[in-house]
């Protein structure tokens, strides 16, 4: 059975924490996957800008994916990047990569739609500059005219946001504090050693991610 690392990736922190794209990715990975016989081992999900090519956890999968001999598996092209020079990158790391929404292309083609991709963006990007400065030309007033406001209110939201996310945190941890209670006592007690244990259990970190020494540290000091 083909072994597969899936890959997933949101823009924005309320689109990780909400779902909201995550499933319809998760969705059209797994009915690829289910449809070829193939098994999902992995999968990483990264909140960041298709913008930028900086991406730990692409670099995370595609290290997973080299280790085990897996495919790579992206909902879409463009969740990898629309930066063609980024995703040629890819294409010659040495992993076999595939997208749900098109699997059947080949490495050149994977190079075409890249470059496509990328036109995409830049024109994008011009059309809307290019709509501001008519706008502006109009004597539209361009900004948010409340932003002063709308600082002020969020400072004084401030404290209640933190003490929420706060709790969230904790819930978190408590909810985890059987399971590396368990672990421990099976001897795994250094910090590596419970991030890979809790890694090969296949739970996630609060916001996604795979575990590491830090992030078990972290729990631990709330427990």
């Amino acid at each position: 059975m083909c072994r597969v690392v899936a890959y997933y990736r949101v823009s924005t922190e309320g689109q990780g924490r909400s779902g909201l794209g995550l499933d319809a990715q998760r969705h059209a990975v797994h009915a690829l996957c289910d449809g070829r016989g193939w098994e999902v081992v992995t999968e990483y999900t990264e909140v960041e800008s298709g913008k930028r090519n900086d991406r730990p956890q692409l670099e995370a999968a595609l290290a997973d994916a080299r280790r085990t001999g897996a495919k790579l598996v992206v909902a879409k092209l463009d969740r990898l990047s629309r930066n063609a020079e980024f995703t040629l990158s890819l294409r010659n790391s040495g992993v076999d990569f595939v997208c749900a929404d098109n699997p059947d292309v080949n490495r050149l083609t994977i190079g075409l739609l890249a470059v496509i991709n990328e036109d995409e963006r830049e024109r994008i990007a011009e059309r809307t500059r290019v709509a501001l400065q008519a706008a502006k030309a109009r004597g539209v007033r361009l900004g948010n005219p409340n932003s002063a406001a709308a600082l002020r209110r969020a400072a004084k939201g401030n404290g209640a946001a933190v003490e929420a996310v706060k709790g969230n945190a904790e819930r978190f941890a408590a909810d985890l504090k059987g399971t590396v209670g368990e672990i421990m006592a099976s001897g795994k007690t250094s910090l590596p050693a419970i991030a890979a244990e809790l890694n090969d259990r296949h739970i996630r970190t609060r916001r996604g991610g795979r575990w590491h020494a830090s992030s078990v540290r972290n729990i631990l000091a709330r427990l």
